[in-house]
Order: C-alpha cells, then sequence, then structure tokens
C-alpha cells in the first residue's frame, strides 16, 4: 500500500505533514511512534521543557508518555491546529500494562491530497496560563478559529 503522507517544511511551523493522496474521514494515517518513559523520567529531562514551545511528548496514559525525541516517526511532525482536519486517538492495549497503549491520528474529516495534515494537541499545563506561556506556547495556525495558543483551557 502506497504511503499516504509525507513529511515536508510547512508554512504554519518548522516541519510538517502533507497528504500525498486523498484520504477519508475517519482513516487511521499514521501511529504517534516513540519511546515510551515514564511521567518521572521526561520531566528530569529537558525533552519536555515547557518554557520551550516545542514538543515531541504525547502523554498516554497516568503512568506512561510517548516521547517522539527518541525513535519518534513522522506523526511527530504533524502540527496543532485550531480547526484541526485530524484527531489524536488513544487504543488501550488488552490486559494491565499500560505502556503497551497506542495512539493514532485519524481523519476527522476528507483531506485532499495536498493538504497539511494537523491536529488540536490539547495541551495543559499544571502551572497558571500566563500571558508569558500563551505566547511561548503561541499557535500559528492561520484558522479563523485560532485561539492564539496551543495550550487549553484547564478542566
Amino acid at each position: 500500500m502506497p504511503r499516504k503522507i509525507v513529511a515536508r517544511k510547512s508554512p504554519i511551523h518548522g516541519n510538517g505533514v502533507f497528504a500525498v493522496a486523498p484520504i477519508r474521514k475517519g482513516e487511521r494515517v499514521i501511529e504517534y511512534k516513540g519511546r515510551r518513559r515514564t511521567h518521572d523520567q521526561v520531566d528530569s529531562d529537558t525533552s519536555g521543557d515547557v518554557e520551550s514551545g516545542h514538543t515531541f511528548l504525547f502523554t498516554l496514559n497516568d503512568e506512561w508518555v510517548v516521547d517522539a525525541n527518541y525513535e519518534g516517526n513522522d506523526a511527530r511532525w504533524i502540527n496543532h491546529s485550531c480547526d484541526p482536519n485530524c484527531e489524536a486517538v488513544i487504543a488501550e492495549a488488552e490486559g494491565d500494562d499500560r505502556r503497551k497503549d497506542r495512539v493514532f491520528i485519524e481523519s476527522v474529516r476528507d483531506i485532499a491530497a495536498g493538504e497539511e495534515l494537523t491536529y488540536n494537541y490539547g495541551i495543559v499545563l499544571a502551572e497558571r496560563h500566563t500571558p508569558r506561556l500563551k505566547k511561548i506556547w503561541a499557535c500559528l495556525c492561520g484558522s479563523p478559529k485560532c485561539t492564539g495558543t496551543m495550550l487549553q483551557p484547564k478542566r
């Protein structure tokens, strides 16, 4: 089966992932891959620095994080958007080993060849979302629905 996506320079930010063939609504596009690490391991490393405004970390569950800084694939290049055409779906593995859970990026609408794939990162920081942090985590999606930040309201 030919690949339907390719990573290349993005007008949104840095690298991005683009459809090279049409993608149907509800289609599983790619798995978000990387090394499984505990939250404590990630917190003691510089790859999860909230001051950077950049992350390849994906919270899998209460125990584990997928760290695409290590052994990551093209899914790590999918940019954030406030009006995304994809979503991240966590698939829980059978049994009690939460390390085996997986993250898939699936389309929420039909995507034409040439379109950039995006999803809402859903970033919620433990600390107060100050204007300074909102600026560090600025959103550049360009959508009319853009909130200006990748940070999501705390629940």
